[in-house]
């Protein structure tokens, strides 16, 4: 089992940005994909992207391509989520998980997939 923390979430003016971090620990990181998802008040938790375990491969939503980036660095067990250009509608808490299979071909997006998520840390932007 791996517990996953994340950290970086605040407040933020719409434009801004923010760099939210996960750390990983108790399994071999660098073999597993990981994600990043978000829940809205009163929504359902949504997709926001995916990385697979080498990190040459990622996911995006629709809604936050081209302005989101995910990166992983292994030797440190963490992945991240670069936020630019917020906006009202990407406040949420936003979470981490890691996938529940080694070494898959491809990055995964359904919630089904991973195994193990975090706490969550908030995001909001102010308009």
């Amino acid at each position: 089992q791996v517990q996953l923390v994340e950290s970086g979430g605040g407040l933020v003016q719409a434009g801004g940005s923010l760099r939210l971090s996960c750390a990983a620990s108790g399994r071999t990181f660098g073999v597993y994909g990981q994600g990043w998802f978000r829940q809205a008040p009163g929504k359902e938790r949504e997709f926001v992207a995916a990385i697979s375990w080498n990190g040459w491969i990622t996911y995006y939503a629709d809604s936050v391509k081209g302005r989101f980036t995910i990166s992983r660095d292994n030797t440190k067990n963490t992945v991240s989520l670069q936020m630019n250009s917020l906006k009202p509608e990407d406040t949420a808490v936003y979470y981490c998980a890691a996938s529940k299979y080694a070494r898959m071909v491809d990055a995964t997006t359904r919630p089904s997939d991973f195994g193990s998520w975090g706490q969550g840390t908030q995001v909001t932007v102010s308009s």
